[in-house]
């Protein structure tokens, strides 16, 4: 699901716009998109590489049609390639300046203390029972020099280091182990492990920590870190933070063996589901799918004011569906959009900051959205095809508020659509593309019918290349209409490779999570950070009653919406510099129950974090995918993070909408608050929408500016009286700056006449 070749253009829409190379594409990619940072292999390392994942795709295409194994011995052989390649893909970070290699060193230093200590108290709490403990030490101390940025190591370009190979043999090592011992382990001594198990579990966790932090720096294995010294020594903590402590083999145990840990839930939903989707969004937009959706956005909104804007967003959540990286989105798909939109007229800033947030709504778009939601609809217990249905009125809001926001700009700056002898015919399109699109028909009507999702994409993946060749079979009868590319046996192998490179990342991302949350269930955490977050609510919320001089505010609705807004920052926060989908487990975890102590539904709550997990992409200090598009562009990264972020408003309200009107999600569903809900959702991002962009049909001033903002926010709560004031406003405001407007417009046509 991450875009792996640019999306082509439609028809003639490119004439003289110069589209950015593949070669800026790839230096964005590899400066903002570290899991999609792969190694230009070649020799003997690019055809161990290249089988080894040809081998791992190859797996999960053959159990996803005939039958997944025991989820054990699944989600290890999954793990053993995983982590195995990820120190033979992946090249060691190669830090910019002086000062990030500085940091780099600290990181590292840090990281390795802390794998000895862990070796030296397993050795000290099991004393005798340890085989050659000072080699184990030694051992564990080796691997983490290894991992340091020595600079006579090499590895940071595309040959790989001698000192990864090992590395990449120790990864491999802690799920092979459970392979060749599967019985003794599960069978033989279940509930007892021997010594060797313990020592296999502290590799496990140095291992998947450091193939973390290969493939997406720091962030994410300090939070590993923290958790385990948090359990290690709880007992010292202070205040609610306290717990008794759990000696390292307990830790070692419920984090290694078994379900609880890093072979639990999260990796077990990435190699169930997510490689299949990924593997399948790669092979499809080698067939040409991408040039396809391309064609469909010119057609559907080329034409309208401000045209290649509106094409980006259409384009991009198209694209989206089957990309699970926004950076990589942006980056292909901005390839064009963003060039073409600054020639028609719009700044490089807005530019960036109208393809940073279609991309990153991709995630959230049905019927094949982010790996999130496999994860969702695992933790839920519910069909996949339910979220589906529940998530199409949130996603339309997204797509609306950032459709209204390009079209106010085009308006304000008086820009044209395409021209029409630039936009393909609906016809021609078709009838040159219709097999492309079979494949993922047939995937989303098997979900829809309640196929498991991972037989779903077995079936699109065989699709993707029986389809691929039609346009070759029609060539050679004679008909030569048909267009797109063949999956020959080359392009294949290709795009088997790349579909497992793509999915490295996740794979050992969510290792590190399922370690994460092992120590969270473990240690209590968890319920913890909710019943502080339900705290600190309920006192700012008493605090702001007390001071509210018309008693409109009650004490349980201000500790909803506080609640809320506490979740929403920590989300964010949560979500700087790390994956959507690690993100939202986390967060499901940890927050989740929070709202779910404030009588948020918890399907309503699952959606409320995975919603702000995904803004995180276009939400400043660290708003990647913008910074991306600002490459391109040629823009200000901060202030195109700003402007992505205000472009993806609907994002950032519509969880505040379907909390207070679960109807959104068809909660409880009844037309009343659902039609209710949905109006005001229009009023108010329109309202905003005007807003910020400070134009409707005239220019807008400040004054009606901060009004449009509040009654806009205040129709977020779908309450009676909100509804009817803010409503008011709006219209009323609107509609004096459409007169204003048209008596503007009627005096300019007096003046030119």
């Amino acid at each position: 699901m991450t875009a792996s070749t640019p999306p082509g253009h439609a028809g003639s829409l490119a004439e003289g716009v110069e589209a950015v190379s593949q070669e800026k594409q790839e230096a964005l990619i590899r400066e903002f998109d570290t899991e999609s940072n792969f190694r230009k292999l070649a020799g003997a390392a690019g055809l161990i590489a290249t089988t080894l994942a040809v081998v791992l795709s190859a797996f999960h295409v053959y159990t996803a049609g005939y039958g997944l194994f025991d989820e054990i011995k699944h989600r290890s052989f999954h793990l053993t390639l995983v982590l195995g390649l990820i120190f033979i893909v992946f090249p060691r970070r190669h830090p910019p300046t002086a000062r990030a290699a500085l940091r780099d060193w600290g990181w590292s230093a840090l990281f390795a203390a802390f794998y000895v200590y862990l070796a030296w108290a397993l050795v000290d709490r099991l004393g005798g029972e340890v085989p050659h403990a000072w080699a184990f030490v030694a051992l564990i101390g080796l691997v983490a020099l290894l991992a340091m940025p020595w600079p006579f190591l090499g590895g940071r370009g595309d040959r790989p280091s001698w000192a990864d190979w090992p590395l990449a043999a120790a990864a491999a090592s802690i799920s092979l182990y459970f392979l060749v011992f599967f019985d003794d382990i599960f069978i033989g001594r279940v509930g007892s492990p021997i010594a060797v198990d313990y020592m296999m579990g502290v590799l496990a966790i140095v291992m998947v920590m450091e193939a973390t932090r290969r493939t997406m720096g720091p962030l994410l294995p300090v939070i590993g870190m923290l958790c385990l010294l948090y359990a290690l020594f709880g007992r010292v903590m202070p205040g609610i933070l306290a717990h008794r402590g759990y000696p390292v083999d307990r830790l070692v145990n419920h984090i290694y063996i078994g379900t609880e840990g890093i072979y639990g839930i999260a990796v077990g939903v990435v190699a169930t589901y997510v490689f299949h989707f990924v593997l399948f969004g790669i092979l499809a937009q080698m067939t040409g799918l991408g040039r396809l959706f391309m064609d469909l956005a010119t057609i559907a909104a080329g034409r309208f004011a401000g045209g290649p804007a509106k094409v980006s967003v259409v384009s991009s959540g198209l694209f989206g569906m089957i990309s699970g990286s926004a950076i990589a989105n942006a980056v292909t798909t901005g390839a064009l959009t963003i060039p073409l939109m600054k020639k028609y007229g719009f700044s490089p800033r807005f530019a960036a900051g109208v393809e940073a947030s279609a991309s990153c709504g991709g995630q959230v778009t049905p019927p094949v959205m982010g790996a999130s939601a496999f994860v969702m609809a695992e933790l839920l217990g519910v069909p996949y095809k339910w979220l589906v249905v529940v998530a199409i009125i949130p996603a339309l809001f997204h797509y609306f508020a950032c459709l209204t926001m390009v079209h106010l700009e085009a308006k304000r700056l008086k820009l044209a659509g395409v021209e029409p002898h630039l936009i393909p015919k609906l016809s021609r399109v078709l009838g040159e593309s219709w097999h492309l699109v079979f494949p993922l028909v047939v995937l989303v009507g098997l979900l829809l019918f309640d196929y498991t999702p991972f037989l779903a994409a077995f079936w699109g993946i065989v699709l993707v290349v029986a389809c691929s060749y039609i346009p070759l079979i029609a060539r050679r009868l004679g008909h030569r209409r048909l267009q797109g590319d063949t999956l020959t046996p080359r392009l294949l192998v290709q795009g088997l490779a790349d579909g497992a490179r793509f999915a490295l990342a996740i794979g050992a991302a969510c290792a590190c999570v399922g370690l994460i949350l092992g120590m969270l269930t473990l240690s209590g955490l968890g319920f913890k950070f909710s019943g502080a977050v339900v705290d600190l609510a309920a006192q700012v919320g008493q605090f702001v009653v007390a001071i509210d001089p018309f008693g409109a505010i009650t004490e349980h609705g201000a500790k909803v919406f506080f609640g809320l807004l506490f979740v929403a920052v920590a989300c964010i926060l949560m979500g700087t510099g790390v994956p959507t989908t690690p993100t939202y487990i986390i967060l499901a975890s940890i927050a989740a129950p929070a709202l779910q102590t404030l009588q948020v539904p918890l399907l309503a709550t699952h959606f409320f974090v995975f919603y702000y997990g995904v803004l995180a992409d276009v939400t400043p200090p660290v708003a990647l995918a913008a910074y991306a598009a600002a490459g391109i562009a040629g823009a200000e990264p901060m202030r195109t993070g700003l402007t992505a972020f205000r472009l993806s408003m609907g994002k950032a309200l519509v969880p505040f909408m379907f909390t207070y009107t679960p109807a959104l999600l068809f909660i409880d569903f009844a037309w009343g608050p659902f039609l209710s809900a949905l109006a005001c959702g229009i009023v108010g991002i329109v309202a905003l929408s005007a807003a910020h962009i400070g134009f409707f049909a005239a220019p807008l001033r400040r004054a009606e500016k901060w009004l449009l903002s509040i009654a806009g926010l205040a129709l977020v709560f779908n309450e009676p009286w909100p509804n009817l004031v803010g409503s008011a406003v709006v219209v009323a405001i609107l509609g004096w700056n459409a007169a204003r407007g048209g008596r503007r417009a009627r005096r300019r046509t007096r003046r030119s006449s």
